[in-house]
């Protein structure tokens, strides 16, 4: 494996159910980013937010081969790998998958999983939420072999399923993706706990770029985009606005926490 600092870029957004809209902004901050970045990463549901089952019907009739068309576009110029947070990928008639996935500084499409854990969840009496309405279960877990290293794949409320990420490093990953839309009611409470516990507990660095503010439908995002150490300190973070958090990480930093303190082996 080479050895560099490896460069990382987390994006939050405030996407729509428009596709339109979100491309436009997704290529405005794209122009921010500078080249060669290993991996720049997006948030769960970036290409549309919606729970409108024809919203995302729309999305894939019209706007799925176009969105992807920005992404392989992005990674060739920019020649950096991206993390697609998550788009929903029609399954059948009835339902979708919500997906995410890396494709390679080439533009091509390296990896990709669907999100086990479904948000079904009822918060209070003005907040639920059924994901599982339009979405069905991922079945596999997915550590995706990157020039630098292996990298976990998760999405959004899988965060709150531990075992998860331990079987994932027990694959040999050192670094966890977590593209999220974590609402603003959880993330105010849960948010930097639990992903500096995975980030701990795993001695792996955490890529959580997330879905940040007030939506169309009323929905409240909580941002706070974080990259987090394998030692449990955030390296960056962004609160509510839409924009870029970058960071240059040690790839051998995992390997020693490890070695040290051998937890991994011990369960």
């Amino acid at each position: 494996m080479k050895k560099h600092k490896v460069k990382i870029a987390c994006l939050q957004t405030t996407s729509s159910k428009d596709p339109q809209k979100n491309m436009s902004m997704l290529e405005q901050l794209f122009e921010k980013v500078s080249s060669n970045f290993d991996l720049i990463c997006l948030p769960e549901c970036v290409a549309i937010f919606s729970d409108n089952k024809k919203d995302l019907d729309f999305f894939s009739k019209k706007y799925r081969e176009s969105f992807f068309n920005l992404i392989t576009f992005y990674a060739k110029k920019k020649k950096s790998a991206i993390l697609v947070g998550s788009v929903p990928e029609k399954l059948n008639s009835l339902k979708f998958v919500n997906r995410s996935y890396i494709f390679n500084a080439k533009g091509v499409q390296k990896s990709s999983y669907d999100k086990i854990n479904l948000f079904d969840v009822n918060l209070n009496k003005n907040e639920k939420y059924l994901e599982s309405k339009n979405y069905m279960a991922g079945k596999k877990l997915v550590v995706s072999d990157l020039l630098w290293g292996k990298l976990g794949m998760s999405i959004c409320y899988d965060l709150r399923f531990p075992n998860l990420y331990r079987k994932l490093s027990k694959k040999g990953s050192i670094f966890l993706s977590i593209p999220s839309a974590f609402t603003e009611t959880t993330g105010k409470k849960h948010w930097h706990t639990l992903l500096k516990a995975r980030a701990i507990e795993n001695f792996s660095y955490v890529f959580a770029p997330a879905q940040g503010g007030t939506h169309y439908n009323g929905r409240k995002t909580f941002g706070h985009s974080l990259i987090i150490s394998p030692d449990g300190k955030i390296l960056k973070e962004l609160k509510k606005n839409q924009g870029i958090i970058t960071a240059k990480i040690d790839q051998n930093f995992p390997k020693k926490l490890r070695a040290r303190i051998p937890s991994l082996k011990n369960d």
